[in-house]
């Protein structure tokens, strides 16, 4: 064991000491300060005041639970890391005990501010719990085991039960009862501090800011070195559609119209229609307002109002020194009245095992989000780019680029899913590009695709109604 990782197993302990001890400290905590437990009475009044003897008991109990909280959390995550093999992560029992654990303070902190009973309180971490856990399965789950936990507390123990053990066993219940219910894994370790060259399936640039924005070839380019390109004339998103050739997909077979909008995509320009299911408008509302415009990436138009803003598409190019190949495809669309940031993506591609495959990299600070897709036929020469496959490489997947090492610690991200379908339709082009998430669709773009007219420089269009 090399003395980083002895460190990392060191700090990883005394962390879950921490936590333990202040859940330890939680569960014996009193739900309102001053006033004793059920049953704790003098002459059959309840007392509500504490004398320095019962202070003195209370801080002793109190001091006595931290204790063992922290010497079981302590034990658990010692063994957790000893059995933790190099590029896992820790066993799944220690991630519960931790949230569980941390679970804890936050139920009677919520208890004391709201006076909430075993119920609510159950509900409220139980919703946390599943929140955190991203499927729309959990999402709904989680509130009814934390109620029915909470219930069964408030049966056994009235109201005056300890809300920092509702909230803990609520939050246990529900990962215990959703490992049983959804056995697939939600997210998963590909990589831990691997060259990138282990990973041609994953864009390896991130953003060195805070902030993506539609400047982010150019600081790139800053960053790299090379030739920087804005708002590259004739250039498509892959250089050639025969660089995707596989057992599955033949381009001599692509409609013309389709090759070239890959090929040359700065020739035409986009009308959007966005078509959102319901359930998810209220997360993507504040995933939108908290996430999105901030970070100045990933900010699909609400519905088509917004896109009679128009949109500008376009593509910054990088090529390096000592060469005439374009090295960085970055396809950059915005809202053509601000140049608000709708989507940064890098496109790239690859060949592995005889088939050819795009990989689109959406840089976020220190890191990237990979969509690699596998090209498939459409009847009638239209073009699918989809993740879903049984082959090794398709899929997303959330990378860590160390800045100074250029290392990826890469998750894969298995319950996300897209497809990409461009089809021409009676002369026109068009394209739907549809999203789901855990098997729920969730999003569906529906795009029609003009040429630019002679002499247009940028798609500042305003879109027609409709599709």
């Amino acid at each position: 064991m090399t003395a980083q990782e002895r460190g990392k197993r060191i700090s990883g302990i005394a962390f879950g000491a921490v936590v333990g001890a202040l859940a330890g400290a939680s569960v014996a905590g009193r739900r309102r300060p001053g006033v004793a437990p059920v049953g704790a009475s003098i002459g059959g009044r309840r007392r509500t005041g504490a004398t320095p003897a019962g202070a003195s008991m209370g801080g002793r109990r109190l001091a006595g639970a931290a204790l063992a909280g922290a010497a079981l959390l302590a034990a658990t995550e010692a063994v957790a890391r000893a059995r933790q093999r190099p590029g896992e992560i820790p066993a799944w029992w220690s991630r519960v005990a931790m949230s569980g654990a941390l679970a804890a303070p936050a139920g009677l902190l919520g208890a004391r501010l709201t006076q909430a009973g075993p119920v609510a309180v159950g509900a409220a971490a139980g919703a946390v719990a599943g929140a955190l856990g991203l499927r729309p399965q959990k999402v709904a789950l989680g509130p009814v085991v934390g109620a029915a936990v909470g219930a069964g507390w408030r049966a056994a123990a009235g109201r005056e039960a300890a809300p920092a053990a509702v909230a803990a066993s609520a939050v246990v219940g529900f990962r215990v009862v959703s490992a049983l219910l959804f056995r697939d894994p939600q997210v998963s370790l590909l990589a831990d501090r691997v060259p990138a060259s282990q990973l041609p399936f994953v864009v390896p640039l991130e953003a060195r800011t805070r902030y993506v924005g539609t400047g982010y070839v150019r600081r790139l380019a800053e960053a790299l070195g090379g030739t920087y390109q804005p708002d590259a004339a004739d250039v498509g998103i892959v250089a050639s559609l025969d660089d995707l050739a596989g057992p599955q997909f033949d381009p001599a077979a692509v409609d013309p119209l389709v090759r070239e909008f890959y090929e040359h995509t700065t020739r035409f320009r986009l009308d959007i229609v966005p078509r959102w299911r319901p359930w998810v408008r209220p997360g993507y509302l504040l995933y939108r307002t908290l996430v999105a415009r901030p970070l100045g990436q990933a900010n699909v138009p609400m519905n088509q109002r917004e896109t009679v803003r128009g949109v500008r598409s376009r593509i910054d190019t990088i090529t390096p020194e000592g060469t005439d190949l374009i090295g960085v495809r970055g396809w950059i669309r915005s809202y053509a009245d601000t140049d608000e940031p709708i989507y940064v993506g890098i496109y790239t591609t690859y060949r592995h095992g005889g088939r050819g495959f795009v990989s689109v990299g959406f840089p976020v600070p220190q890191g990237s989000f990979t969509a690699t897709l596998l090209p498939l036929p459409r009847p009638g020469g239209g073009l699918v780019l989809t993740s879903r496959s049984d082959q090794p490489h398709p899929g997303h997947y959330l990378s860590y680029v160390d800045p100074a090492t250029r290392e990826l610690t890469t998750l894969a991200v298995h319950g996300f899913a897209e497809q990409l379908d461009v089809f021409t339709d009676g002369g026109d082009l068009r394209a739907e590009h549809a999203f789901s998430l855990y098997g729920l669709p969730f999003l569906v773009l529906h795009y029609t695709i003009h040429r630019k007219t002679v002499g247009s420089v940028h798609d500042d269009h305003r879109p027609r109604a409709g599709r």
